[in-house]
């Protein structure tokens, strides 16, 4: 059975994390595997957006902690390996061009609530149980911290880190962690439709306006501005170039 599920619907490619008798635990094959699936939808021009899912109950319990026992200092080859490519999984999103959709149902827990915190936007269901149980464990939200405090804001990330409580998707939208809460049955079709919107506008549009909001999101105001700037002469260049 393959981990991955990847599908087209149109210009929209749909990946389905597929261990759901896991709840979709990040094992090492699983996030190898998404990662790859990622890279190849920015390259492939057929594909103008991406939606992001689970299958069964869950869009994501997590890494798969079952994992964790060959991870030691006695192995630290093999933990530098399985950090990296934590790292690399939740930087690509933001170093995509394509938009990406996360449709989030059941649990969307540690690694998982970052996967969805990665993507562009974000729909979950009504009940879903969306946090950070890492120091339930024992154990620390590191690689996650990163984009939830971006996010979110100091106060309300450090609550969620520390109380390691989930939380519903109403307290996601009132948060700004999900643009959308529904009933779970809605979810799923409310993201391949945002997609399908998104795929629907100029592919150098689209890039270049998810490009730009990411470099501008983590700069001071002057260096925004050049961003935008930027942006608006080279998107002067693009559509000078289809006018002749």
């Amino acid at each position: 059975m393959s981990e991955l599920i990847v599908e087209n619907q149109g210009a929209v490619r749909l990946l389905r994390l597929n261990r759901p008798e896991k709840h979709n635990a990040l094992n090492t094959a699983l996030t190898t595997a998404l990662l790859q699936a990622l890279r190849q939808a920015d390259h492939d021009t057929s594909v103008r957006a991406v939606v992001l899912t689970g299958n069964g109950k869950s869009f994501c319990a997590g890494a798969d902690t079952t994992e964790f026992s060959g991870l030691t200092m006695e192995q630290p080859e093999a933990v530098l390996s399985r950090a990296d490519l934590t790292t690399d999984l939740h930087l690509v999103f933001s170093r995509m061009t394509k938009p990406v959709v996360a449709a989030v149902h059941g649990n969307a827990l540690g690694g998982g609530a970052g996967l969805a915190l990665a993507c562009d936007l974000t729909v979950m269901a009504d009940d879903v149980r969306f946090g950070y149980p890492e120091l339930r464990h024992g154990i620390v939200a590191a690689v996650v911290m990163a984009n939830l405090v971006r996010q979110v804001g100091r106060k309300h990330a450090f609550e969620l880190v520390v109380m390691a409580e989930p939380i519903d998707g109403a307290r996601a939208l009132a948060l700004g962690i999900a643009n959308r809460s529904l009933p779970a049955g809605q979810v799923l079709d409310a993201a391949i439709a945002m997609a399908t919107r998104l795929a629907g506008w100029e592919p150098a549009a689209m890039g270049l306006t998810k490009r730009a909001f990411h470099r501008a999101a983590d700069l001071g105001l002057a260096e925004a501005l050049g961003v935008g700037r930027d942006a608006n002469v080279i998107m002067r260049g693009f559509r000078q170039g289809a006018a002749r």
